[in-house]
Order: C-alpha cells, then sequence, then structure tokens
C-alpha cells in the first residue's frame, strides 16, 4: 500500500514519464541548483521545518563531490533507481531523512531513511554541530534483484555520538543527474521518543 502512495506522490510531483531532455529542468532544480523544497504543512511551528538551502549556500565538498562524477541517464524505470524517481520522494518526505535517538547513554543518527532511496544518488553527507559534512557511506543498490533499495544487512544505518551531543544536523546529498539537495535539522525536529 506504501509503494503505491509513494508511486503517487512520485508522479504528482513530476517522477516518472517521460525522461526529461539533457540540460532541462529536473523538478525544482536543475543539475547545477540544489533543489527548492516544498514541505507539506505539519502542527509544528514554521521553525521547527528543514531548512532548505539554495546552492549559493552550498558547501564547497559538496560542489567538489558532484564534480567527482558523471550524470547518469534518467531514463524511468518503475525500480525507483534513478534521480528523476527517487528525488521527489526525497524532496516530500525531507523532514524524515534522518533521526536521533538517545538510546543506552549515546546519541544514535540514524540514515535509514535516506537509505532506502539511495538508488538515484551518488553520495550522502552529513554535518554535525557546523562541522563540515563527511560522507556517509551508500550500499550499492541491488539492481539484479526485484528490491532495489533494500538496505543490505551490512549497512551502516546509524552512526554514535556521546549522549545529548547532536545539537544540528546538516545533510547534503548529490543525486545521479549530479542535481543536490541539502537540508539542516536541530535536534528536537529529529528527535525520536
Amino acid at each position: 500500500m506504501i509503494d503505491i502512495l509513494l508511486i503517487g506522490i512520485a508522479v504528482a510531483l513530476g517522477g516518472g514519464g517521460s525522461a526529461p531532455e539533457a540540460g532541462s529542468v529536473v523538478g525544482a532544480a536543475d543539475a547545477g541548483d540544489s533543489a527548492s523544497v516544498a514541505v507539506a504543512p505539519v502542527a509544528e511551528a514554521p521553525a521547527q521545518r528543514p531548512q532548505a538551502v539554495g546552492a549559493a549556500e552550498a558547501s564547497g565538498g559538496q560542489a567538489r563531490a558532484r564534480s567527482a562524477f558523471t550524470a547518469e541517464p534518467q531514463e524511468p524505470t518503475g525500480r525507483f533507481t534513478t534521480a528523476v524517481e527517487v528525488k521527489p520522494i526525497l524532496q516530500a518526505t525531507q523532514a524524515n531523512w534522518v533521526a536521533v535517538r538517545d538510546w543506552d547513554g549515546q546519541d544514535l543518527l540514524y540514515m535509514t531513511h535516506i537509505l532506502a532511496w539511495r538508488c538515484g544518488l551518488k553520495a550522502a553527507h552529513v554535518g554535525i554541530n557546523g562541522a563540515a559534512p563527511e560522507a556517509w557511506p551508500l550500499p550499492p543498490c541491488l539492481e539484479e534483484t526485484n528490491a532495489p533499495n533494500a538496505i543490505p544487512q551490512d549497512a551502516v544505518i546509524y552512526q554514535r555520538f556521546p549522549a545529548g551531543s547532536i545539537e544540528r544536523v546538516v545533510v547534503e546529498l548529490t543525486y545521479d543527474d549530479l542535481s543536490t539537495g541539502r537540508a539542516e535539522f536541530e535536534r528536537k525536529m529529529i528527535q525520536m521518543p
């Protein structure tokens, strides 16, 4: 049932259908811009929502990472393995990109949502409390299976930090069409109960 809902979201936001022409705008951003994100209204105050950051404000590290990659063809397959298919979903669910959990005397930073939609990404970088974003390992897509986005058992789904130390998280994504997405989260926005 959730797959049908996500396919509907992807189609409504411009995913699916024919592949865009080279150099054309994909969704709200082209290959050189960060995506602007429309976040659905929630019960929280606007200050609680993730902040989308424009390309001019993106880190130099993200721009360098983008230059190390080659854009991949954007032929929609219905398997959610290209940016044209996963970007609309990740944009619509940006508030769920990361989560922090206080567990057993430590902070656990989870990336399971992004890992579940990693096909269509070239890289993910995470910065904690203003530190420069560092690469988060993305397992390969399982292209030869019927579930290419399934998270492998050995994937790094979380990292440990000292208890209460995570105050702010920045996530930078580089899609396989070389467009980017970036969001900033305060701890209270992503704290799990």
